[in-house]
């Protein structure tokens, strides 16, 4: 009788997973979710339009954010990391004061008046009243040092005799001017982000 042979059965690995596609495509949806809070606030927003803001079916945002809430608290916190990581940069460079301020002030409208900083800005400055008291907390934390930065600037200035006041007052009246350019700035304007942060400057600082 012919002995039987038994074979070792073939282990199958399972596809890979995509995590960079995953990345991307969760990306997408902070992105898109930011633009519609934009344009038709929180509230008017749903689950279904962010979807088909990025060709997704309307349960699949929910594989990368527990719900709406959570997209709205990413959108606002990513938005503040954006924008500290730009300006972070000058501030550390080895620039005079009134150098690194007019860098700051580049790089924070940089940010602001490109394609989703608009987005950025409306969502922290319109809809972010909509985060439960947890996720506002951390949005004040994030944002309290990033002002941070602001605050040593003025301070320097206001030492050197460039600046009459570099109290928390001036700041907030900054950050103020800066983040409502996103209201009245046109691409087609005939002013670049620098150059409006140059004119900037020189309205705030002696010469």
């Amino acid at each position: 009788m012919a002995r039987v042979v038994k074979k070792a059965p073939v282990s199958v690995s399972p596809e890979p997973t995509f995590q960079g596609e995953e990345t991307n495509r969760r990306s997408e949806l902070v992105r898109a979710a930011g633009r519609l809070f934009r344009e038709k606030g929180y509230s008017a927003t749903t689950i279904r339009d962010i979807a088909d803001a990025v060709n997704m079916r309307s349960g699949s945002p929910f594989y990368h954010f527990k719900s709406k809430q959570d997209i709205l608290r990413t959108v606002a916190l990513d938005g503040i990391a954006t924008i500290h990581a730009a300006v972070a940069k000058p501030a550390a460079s080895n620039k005079a004061p009134r150098a690194r301020f007019e860098a700051m002030l580049t790089a924070h409208l940089n940010v602001l008046l490109g394609d989703e900083g608009r987005d950025i800005a409306a969502t922290l400055l319109h809809e972010s009243r909509h985060l439960d008291a947890e996720a506002q907390d951390e949005v004040i934390r994030l944002k309290d040092a990033y002002e941070g930065l602001w605050q040593a600037v003025l301070k320097e200035l206001k030492t050197d005799g460039a600046l009459t006041d570099d109290s928390a007052l001036t700041r907030l009246f900054l950050m103020g001017a800066m983040n409502w350019t996103t209201q009245w700035y046109r691409h087609d304007g005939g002013r670049s982000p620098r150059q409006i942060a140059r004119q900037l400057a020189k309205l705030l600082l002696r010469d």
